[in-house]
């Protein structure tokens, strides 16, 4: 169980790196034409994969919910943020040559010349970003059992015993004391 506790700090990093630079990328052209003359760029949309930024936030926000909830919970939450990270994968993979087509579409050519287009450094950012939360969603399943969870102070109030039991005077008197007399722990 130590070796899952060691791995809580940097599995968390990279989910939240990894999950940052797909949601990053996704609003970011992955293909863009190659410009020559005798083309002219009509459509400024062309390259962009805006499901890999939908995805990444969905990794980002599922990594949060990992941090805040514990047990069963937890477990599916992570195993969702495989699924979330797979589905990143698969669309930087596609991704590609369909923002590639996009590019190419997004140009007029005004000869009988082939138009062409280039991949640009955020597909990359998309895939290794999308590789990186897989990777830390795996060990997020695996190992989460045995992470550090929140303190039941951080409970919603409803769970939590409730101080109307004791009267005024008691309620004084553990404060006095320093004593929090919400507290389970200080009875």
């Amino acid at each position: 169980m130590t070796d899952g506790r060691r791995l809580f700090g940097p599995a968390v990093l990279v989910g939240l790196l990894g999950s940052g630079l797909a949601a990053l990328s996704g609003g970011k052209p992955w293909a863009v034409p190659d410009s020559r003359a005798g083309s002219a760029l009509v459509d400024h949309s062309g390259g962009h994969v805006p499901l890999a930024g939908a995805l990444g936030l969905v990794a980002l926000a599922c990594w949060g919910v990992v941090l805040v909830t514990r047990g069963r919970v937890r477990r599916v939450v992570a195993a969702l943020g495989v699924l979330v990270a797979a589905g990143l994968v698969v669309t930087a993979v596609l991704g590609r040559s369909a923002a590639l087509d996009s590019a190419r579409a997004a140009t007029v050519v005004l000869d009988t010349r082939e138009t062409s287009a280039h991949v640009t450094g955020w597909w990359w950012v998309a895939l290794v970003g999308s590789l990186l939360a897989l990777a830390a969603a795996v060990v997020a399943v695996r190992f989460c059992p045995s992470w550090p969870e929140m303190g039941s102070r951080y409970d919603a109030p409803a769970t939590r015993p409730e101080a109307e039991d004791l009267d005024e005077l008691d309620l004084w008197r553990a404060i006095d004391q320093g004593h929090d007399p919400t507290d389970p722990a200080d009875h």
